[in-house]
């Protein structure tokens, strides 16, 4: 039986040696800039160097690409090479979470890659369509619209990190400052056009050394250079007025990371009555050691370091845990925020509960309900919903989502009344919700977190990282709270004051410096980030697309038809049959 022939676009690839060898080097440069990626993420060190030239192998392996086609290969594996060099931790952290094995979760996460970061595809197939377009600066226009578009899907898309190259920029104290102003997806907006110019500058070097006049060949990477160099001098200038501006005194906060995780496993071991008594008495013993050390304003324990419902007791014993909390802090007299659950009805909310002491004594309690919920482990949409998913993944969470953005004030005798801006883990992520909080009015923003799930501490540090941001943005410092670290202290300018060790019992004990409520432009207009950059997209691909595909406008002159002249027929000897 002879084999069956291949399809014709396949066969056409096998045989093709020129599409094949432009394909392999768009592969190549896709994978040479997600590893720099990957060098960009790690966020500590001089790493940030790497993304003022993390998609430069890229970019210029796009020059490559001659049909949509080509872009959209590139888009393709630059998000897939992406996910596995950036998140290399996610497969195994997700089949420890589902009980399966990480080799089953790899090739659905490498599928799912397109969806996971679909920036990659956009922007490719956008700085194409735009350099085609016959008009003047088809290089500078592209990549206006590619960064626009790369940036604005981010923002709108809902990506499952809700991750952004400007993120690695955190070890760069000068220039992490600008998400004051931009957001940390602003000065991915900004990193990509210093990609493009450096590139750009690359190509015409290469093709044109000894250019000069009035655009020589490196003037784009000089533009660059000194758009980094400016970056440097005015967020130095910025930290210092910080510095300089916060006369008000700090809040003296106590931290507890008790290490004590996997609560099914010591509740299978234990019971559910002696693992409750065991978190507690550990939590305690910690902060009755901070105090010790130091006067608090205000203690902070993680994310459901509580595994039970407060204020609403399913049992005898549940109703005796909640009264010892309330009857620790009227004993401390210190304001104690914590993880737990909260019910109301046959619904259950991740919590954050706040407990202060008044004037007579009496311990006075409020609470801020987790809205942004990790899909599927915390909160399954109601559209996809449904007995058969609930059986398939037994795992899948019930929680329903919290209100939204709110500021919690902290007033307890004997301590300055505060006013905190409280985030659950997820929250943090996203710095529209958290800007949104923030113009309400805070002193500090209150982090419970919960990262054992985590292998090891390259996602916690990268989940430390976007909370920085968010303090930036909003000029606010933040504590934050975790079961097994990175539990840390955040200043307003983004500096790590205080930090504890992943997978490590710890406490922390510093003073915060209290935020000043400045409204930022980030706070103020960064709502209009996604639609301003999408405009900007639309616009310049519109115009692109306009001058590509315009029809001839019908009154205008048609050109005279060219016509050979006739050659003349031979009459001479030659000219017979």
């Amino acid at each position: 039986m002879s084999a069956r022939p291949l399809p014709k676009r396949l066969r056409r690839f096998w045989t093709s040696k020129r599409l094949r060898d432009r394909l392999l080097v768009l592969a190549l440069g896709a994978f040479a800039s997600a590893y720099l990626l990957g060098v960009c993420s790690r966020t500590a060190g001089a790493s940030y160097l790497a993304c003022f030239v993390t998609f430069v192998p890229w970019l210029l392996t796009l020059e490559r690409a001659e049909r949509f086609r080509d872009a959209l290969f590139s888009g393709l594996g630059m998000s897939v090479f992406s996910v596995a060099l950036v998140f290399p931790w996610f497969p195994e952290t997700a089949a420890s979470y589902a009980g399966t094995s990480p080799s089953l979760v790899w090739p659905l996460f490498l599928l799912l890659a397109p969806v996971l970061e679909p920036q990659f595809v956009v922007f490719a197939l956008v700085r194409l369509a735009v350099r085609r377009a016959d008009r003047p600066h088809p290089a500078l226009r592209a990549a206006l619209a590619a960064a626009a578009a790369y940036v604005g899907v981010e923002l709108v898309f809902p990506k499952l990190f809700f991750d952004t190259v400007g993120l690695g920029l955190h070890p760069a104290a000068s220039l992490r400052q600008g998400a004051e102003i931009v957001g940390a997806h602003g000065l991915s907006f900004l990193l990509l056009l210093v990609n493009e110019g450096l590139a750009l500058s690359i190509v015409r070097l290469a093709r044109a050394p000894k250019a000069r006049g009035f655009d020589p060949p490196a003037a784009p990477a000089a533009l660059a250079v000194l758009a980094v160099l400016a970056g440097v001098g005015v967020g130095g200038a910025r930290r210092a007025a910080l510095a300089e501006t916060n006369g008000s005194p700090p809040i003296a906060v106590g931290i507890v990371q008790a290490n004590i995780t996997s609560y099914d496993k010591l509740r299978a071991e234990k019971g559910a009555f002696e693992t409750v008594r065991t978190i507690l008495d550990a939590h305690v013993k910690l902060s009755d050691m901070i105090r010790i050390q130091k006067r608090l304003d205000l203690l902070v324990w993680p994310e459901t370091v509580y595994p039970t419902t407060f204020g609403a007791p399913k049992s005898e014993a549940g109703a005796a845990f909640d009264e010892e909390i309330g009857a620790y802090v009227a004993k401390t007299g210190v304001p104690l925020v914590f993880g737990s659950y909260e019910s109301e009805g046959d619904d259950e909310f991740n919590a954050a509960f706040f407990l202060t002491n008044d004037a007579n004594g009496k311990v006075q309690r409020a609470s801020y309900r987790k809205h942004m919920l990790f899909p599927f482990t915390e909160w399954v949409p109601p559209v996809l919903d449904s007995p058969s998913l609930r059986s398939m993944m037994p795992w899948a969470g019930h929680w329903k989502r919290g209100p939204g953005p709110e500021v919690v004030r902290v007033g307890s005798s004997g301590h300055e009344a505060l006013t905190a801006l409280p985030l659950i883990c997820y929250d943090v992520l996203f710095p529209g919700f958290v800007a949104e909080a923030a113009a309400k009015g805070a002193d500090l923003i209150v982090t419970l977190s919960n990262d054992s799930w985590f292998p090891d501490g390259r996602a916690p540090r990268l989940h430390l990282v976007s909370a920085a941001f968010r303090s930036i943005e909003t000029r606010l410092p933040q504590v934050r709270a975790t079961n097994s670290g990175i539990s840390a202290v955040v200043a307003p300018d983004g500096e790590i004051l205080a930090r504890t060790r992943f997978d490590e019992e710890d406490t922390l004990a510093a003073d915060v410096p209290r935020g000043t409520r400045l409204v930022t432009p980030m706070v103020a207009f960064g709502h209009l980030r996604a639609p301003a950059l999408l405009t900007l997209a639309a616009l310049l691909l519109g115009h692109a697309w306009w001058f590509r595909a315009k029809p001839r406008n019908p009154r205008a002159p048609r050109p005279e038809p060219r016509t050979a002249p006739r050659r003349p027929r031979s009459t001479g000897p030659a000219a017979a049959p």
